[in-house]
């Protein structure tokens, strides 16, 4: 059976929102039939590479009103109203009661784009936001039509002309409502509630280190398909035949026996053909001497076509393998350290939710600049395009499910969400070559239950996607020495991972930056290690001497010193400092300092580099780091 992710709803748009909220669904099979109760919608679908195909686009201005008290839900006794905001009702003479809103009167905003930053009143809101676009559309035949979001943070409800599509949980991933039956030949609307409410059962939970953004923060279009389409495929290179691309592919609604196609014009390998089994899933093999792999040196990619019927889609994908062998990672078979450094998705310059290439290209470009091959994306999957650039610009990922501190590992219901969020994650990106770890949570406390959580998380992760390596930033324990002290790696959930991510502060938020040259490590794991965080905070053009803190010359002089002691960790096959670019945080209000960020960037969210980004730079490209690595 393929791995074809459905969303599993464990709650609706918030806790008041469960009367108007009637349909709960449940996992879908492999086959998409979807399996709900009630009379709602069936679950959004995954559709792997849904940027690769042609789409209406309904990005742009979108109306918007601003509801704290759930009005267009719910009346003065919480009953729900059955003819809500979502059938977007106009006053007509006659009228017994007046209609209270008016989308056509209300402001617009961008989407994509968080509603925080593009309107001061809204900066500091949490909660519900009515969102409303009217669009055009010509309906053909025997096609089913996909409403697309990239992400909507954090739970959401679609309506098509006054008829529930779907719902979603979860601000980071993509997801796909079937609209076929209320789209109409002309005229049409979208509606959209969305709720960036934190919750203690949400994942994240209610405590993050970075900003809330709420909104339709990602792409929306309308997708047109057949009745029979490719919802999932999985192209990669064989981990024992550098010469052979396997896989397999989905076609929802395909029949058994339906032949499908895999074509790539610039090899000279027969077109890779199969027939679809009972399940609407077919194998993929391929062979071809001539094939070229990707690699941060020379990141190829090829043009492909998935043929099944009268569906295809045009791919751009590189192949490559990524393994561990002992303390070693290996990129196409040969061993690699991982120059790296962790990003938010936080936009240069106008700050906000990053979502464009512009965004993408800028942030990797100075990663690139610094001389990375490697990036942590943090701290939740980031977008589409985030991705694309990485493939083509040679960079390795690090792709994290936002298991973030302490969610409530003791509750079923909170582990399905987060189960739910990785499936979109991989069968969303799945076919990336760039991304070579999936990250199953951040700085975790250690305890039975949240090591049970993660363990079946990478359990899950490795049944759905076999080839690539499973980490986690983990926290470290200290032991004094007469000589300084030791760092003791020995969370049990490091049997569960192929490398072991440690985060650690040495000389910000413990001791002092020389204190780092006295300092060892004992790692209880014969594996890769990944420095997945370090760092200290500076104002860009803040300067003072190399011991006061918040400037640069401080943040140099931690890089300086940690950089001395990683390189003599014998397992360290990568690093990833805390962060590329400083980035919106609640938790930093420090005036004249942070003024709401954190500060640990390498560069200020106005693209100034800090004095650490040339001490990171010069290691990087003068090979002092990982010793005896590519």
């Amino acid at each position: 059976m393929p791995h074809s992710p459905r969303v599993v709803f464990q709650g609706t748009l918030s806790v008041l929102l469960l009367a108007a909220c009637s349909m709960t669904a449940t996992a879908q099979s492999a086959t998409g039939a979807g399996l709900t109760a009630g009379s709602g919608p069936a679950a959004p679908i995954v559709l792997t590479g849904a940027d690769r195909r042609p789409a209406q686009s309904l990005n742009g201005e979108w109306h918007v009103i601003p509801d704290p008290y759930q009005t267009g839900l719910y009346d003065f006794h919480k009953h729900e109203i059955k003819r809500g905001w979502f059938v977007n009702e106009k006053a007509k003479p006659g009228d017994t009661g007046p209609i209270d809103y008016d989308f056509s009167k209300s402001p617009t905003i961008k989407v994509p784009g968080d509603w925080n930053t593009q309107k001061p009143e809204l900066f500091w809101y949490e909660g519900l936001m009515w969102y409303e676009k009217d669009f055009t559309f010509e309906k053909k035949e025997h096609t089913r039509v996909f409403l697309h979001v990239g992400a909507a943070n954090y739970k959401s409800i679609f309506w098509v002309n006054g008829t529930k599509v779907c719902e979603h949980e979860g601000g980071f991933t993509a997801f796909n409502c079937e609209v076929t039956a209320a789209v109409k030949s002309g005229d049409n609307f979208v509606i959209a509630v969305v709720d960036n409410t934190r919750h203690e059962d949400g994942v994240p939970t209610t405590q993050t280190d970075w900003f809330n953004y709420g909104g339709l923060t990602r792409e929306v279009s309308l997708i047109e398909v057949p009745e029979a389409f490719i919802d999932q495929y999985d192209l990669h290179l064989s981990g024992t035949d550098h010469t052979t691309i396997e896989g397999w592919i989905h076609v929802m609604g395909g029949a058994a026996g339906q032949e499908v196609r895999v074509v790539i014009p610039a090899l000279k390998v027969k077109q890779a053909s199969a027939k679809l089994d009972q399940d609407g899933r077919a194998s993929i093999r391929l062979t071809s001497e001539d094939l070229k792999l990707w690699s941060p040196e020379a990141p190829m990619r090829y043009a492909l076509v998935l043929y099944a019927g009268e569906d295809f889609i045009n791919e751009s994908i590189g192949f490559r393998t990524i393994e561990t062998k002992g303390n070693e990672i290996l990129l196409n078979g040969k061993p690699v350290f991982l120059r790296g450094v962790c990003i938010h998705a936080e936009a240069p310059y106008r700050t906000g939710r990053a979502y464009s290439d512009k965004d993408a290209e800028t942030l990797l470009g100075w990663a690139k600049e610094l001389g990375a091959n490697f990036v942590r994306l943090a701290h939740y999957p980031h977008d589409e395009t985030m991705l694309r650039a990485a493939d083509r610009m040679g960079l390795m990922v690090w792709s994290e499910n936002p298991v973030y501190w302490a969610v409530q590992f003791d509750k079923p219901e909170v582990y399905a969400k987060a189960k739910q969020q990785l499936e979109e994650e991989i069968g969303n990106y799945r076919n990336h070559a760039a991304i070579v770890l999936w990250s199953m949570a951040n700085e975790t406390p250690i305890n039975d239950a949240r090591t049970k959580f993660i363990s079946d998380l990478a359990a899950h992760a490795r049944e759905l996607d076999p080839t690539r390596l499973i980490t986690a930033a983990l926290l470290v324990r200290a032991e004094a020495t007469s000589e300084g002290s030791t760092k003791i790696v020995d969370d049990p959930l490091g049997k569960f991972l192929d490398v072991i991510g440690t985060n650690e502060y040495i000389g910000w938020y413990e001791q002092h930056p020389e204190d780092a040259d006295k300092t060892n490590w004992k790692i209880a794991y014969d594996k890769p290690m990944i420095m997945s965080e370090f760092g200290a905070d500076a104002k860009a053009g803040l300067h003072g001497g190399p011991n006061d803190r918040w400037t640069e010359e401080y943040q140099a002089n931690v890089f300086r010193h940690q950089l001395g002691m990683l390189n003599r960790i014998p397992q360290l096959r990568g690093m990833s400092p805390w962060v590329l670019m400083d980035f919106r945080s609640p938790r930093r209000p420090l005036p004249g300092i942070q003024d709401g960020f954190n500060r640990k960037g390498l560069v200020s969210d106005q693209g100034e580099k800090k004095l650490a980004f040339k001490v990171l730079q010069n290691a990087y490209q003068d090979g002092a780091l990982g010793k005896g690595h590519l």
